[in-house]
C-alpha cells in the first residue's frame, strides 16, 4: 500500500509520449513501413501538396501577373537562353512568356483546391444522405437509392458536365469567371457523392442493428443523435478510404473538364488549362509547354490513387 500511495503521478507530457509513441508502433503504421510504394506515394504527395501551398515562394514569378509577363520570352526551351532576352528557364515558357515551372506552381494549387473541396462536399453530401436512407428506411431509403442509382447509369464526367452547364447558365454574366471555380467545385461534387451514400448506406444498416444503438434508443436519444454521435464514427473507416481515392479522380476531372474548355477560366488557369494550351503548340515542336504539366498530372493523379489503395488494404481487417 505504501509503494502504491508514494508512486509518482504520470505527467501528462508522458501520457502524451506514450500516446504517439502506441501511434508509431501501431499496426496502421508497421504496415506503412513495409510498403515501399506507399512511402514513394506518400513523399511525392508531400512534395507537390508543400509546393503547391508555397508555390508564391517557391515560384521565380507570378505567372497570372501580367506586369511581370515579357513576349520576348515566348517559347523558350527549358534551360536555354532566349535569343532575344537572353533569359533562361527551368522548364521553358509557353506562348505568352509565362514561366512554365511557375504556371505548374499556381494551376497545381487550383487542382488540389477543386479536387480537395469538390471530394469534401461529395463526402459531406454522401454521408448525409446514406446515414438518412440507412437509418431511417422506407421512403426515404426508396427515393435517394433510385436517385443514386440513376445517376450511376451515367459517366460522372458527363453529369459533371451537366451540371457545370446549368450553374454556369444561371450565373449572371459579369460573374462567371469569379464563380467559375466554385461552380466547378458544385458539379464535381454532386457527381461524386453517390458511392460515398451507397457505402455509408450500407454500414448504417449493418449498425443500426447492434446493441449499442438499440440502447441508445432505450435511454432516450434521438435519431439525428444517435446518426451522428454513435453511427457515424463507426462508418467513417471505409469512408475515409474513398475519399482518398476518389481525390484522385476529382482531380483528373477538373483536368478533364478544364482540358475540354468547361473548367478553370483562362484567368485562373488548372493543370487541365495548362495541358490544353500545350497541346496546341505539341506538333509545332514546343514540347515542353504540354509535358510538364502533363507529367505534374500524372504524378499527382498516380501517387494518390495508389496511397488510396494502400489505405484500403490497411484499413481492411480482413487482411491483417
Amino acid at each position: 500500500m505504501a509503494e502504491a500511495t508514494n508512486k509518482a503521478p504520470v505527467s501528462t507530457e508522458q501520457k502524451e509520449k506514450s500516446n504517439w509513441q502506441r501511434f508509431l508502433e501501431s499496426d496502421f503504421i508497421y504496415s506503412f513501413k513495409g510498403s515501399p510504394i506507399a512511402m514513394v506515394s506518400f513523399a511525392v504527395v508531400c512534395i507537390l501538396v508543400l509546393s503547391a501551398v508555397f508555390a508564391p515562394l517557391i515560384a521565380p514569378t507570378n505567372p497570372f501577373n501580367p506586369a511581370s509577363l515579357n513576349l520576348m520570352n515566348g517559347f523558350t526551351p527549358p534551360m536555354e537562353p532566349n535569343a532575344f532576352t537572353g533569359e533562361s528557364f527551368l522548364l521553358g515558357t509557353d506562348d505568352q512568356g509565362r514561366d512554365v515551372f511557375s504556371t505548374i506552381l499556381y494551376g497545381m494549387r487550383i487542382s488540389l483546391f477543386v479536387g480537395a473541396a469538390a471530394v469534401l462536399f461529395a463526402m459531406v453530401l454522401g454521408i448525409t444522405l446514406g446515414l438518412l436512407s440507412g437509418y431511417l428506411g422506407g421512403w426515404t431509403e426508396t427515393i435517394i437509392m433510385r436517385v443514386a442509382d440513376v445517376q450511376l447509369t451515367f459517366p460522372s464526367i458527363l453529369v459533371a458536365m451537366l451540371i457545370f452547364g446549368i450553374a454556369k447558365g444561371v450565373t449572371p454574366v459579369e460573374y462567371r469567371d469569379q464563380m467559375a471555380i466554385w461552380v466547378l467545385i458544385l458539379a464535381i461534387g454532386l457527381s461524386d457523392w453517390v458511392q460515398f451514400a451507397r457505402v455509408v448506406r450500407g454500414a448504417t444498416l449493418v449498425e443500426k442493428s447492434k446493441d449499442y444503438v438499440a440502447a441508445a434508443r432505450l435511454i432516450g436519444r434521438k435519431p439525428w443523435a444517435i446518426m451522428l454521435r454513435h453511427i457515424l464514427p463507426n462508418v467513417m473507416g471505409p469512408v475515409l478510404v474513398i475519399a482518398t481515392i476518389s481525390l484522385a479522380l476529382a482531380i483528373i476531372a477538373e483536368a478533364t473538364l478544364s482540358f475540354l474548355g468547361v473548367g478553370a477560366p483562362p484567368t485562373q488557369p488548372s493543370l487541365g488549362t495548362l495541358i490544353r494550351i500545350g497541346q496546341g503548340f505539341l506538333f509545332s515542336g514546343e514540347w515542353w509547354i504540354l509535358f510538364f504539366p502533363a507529367c505534374t498530372l500524372l504524378a499527382l493523379a498516380l501517387s494518390v490513387n495508389l496511397l488510396g489503395d494502400w489505405l484500403r488494404d490497411a484499413l481492411n481487417p480482413r487482411l491483417r
